[in-house]
């Protein structure tokens, strides 16, 4: 019989680059082994950062996916109050997003938890 699956936070799977022009945050998410990114990109969905991100309303979210990196990249369209120099709460800019994301829950098949970078904060 197979192990049940976990739930572990994204940033046990992956780690983040960030950047924003404008009112379009960029956040890049790359797996921490390859082995990890298929569960990236079938649970990691355009739909999912949506839904994650859905208390900043994002005008559109675009997923760029780049294999030889096991990384993708997300576009998120109007989530920055208008940008660094319009907002008035710094916890909108990009890089603070990047975190939200990174702690989005994802499923993963027990057989890869030792792939998990860090602590097991269960």
């Amino acid at each position: 019989m197979n192990a049940p699956d976990i739930t572990a936070p994204l940033y046990r799977l992956a780690h983040g680059r960030t950047g924003d022009k404008g009112n379009r945050s960029s956040i890049s998410v790359i797996a921490w082994h390859p082995d990890l990114y298929p569960v990236l990109l079938a649970q990691v969905t355009e739909d999912a950062v949506a839904r994650h991100f859905a208390h900043r309303r994002p005008g559109r979210v675009q997923r760029h996916e780049l294999p030889m990196l096991s990384a993708m990249n997300f576009v998120l369209d109007d989530v920055l109050d208008g940008g660094v120099n319009d907002a008035l709460n710094l916890d909108t800019h990009g890089k603070a997003l990047s975190f939200w994301l990174l702690d989005m829950p994802v499923q993963v098949p027990a057989a890869l938890a030792g792939l998990l970078a860090g602590p097991d904060p269960g």
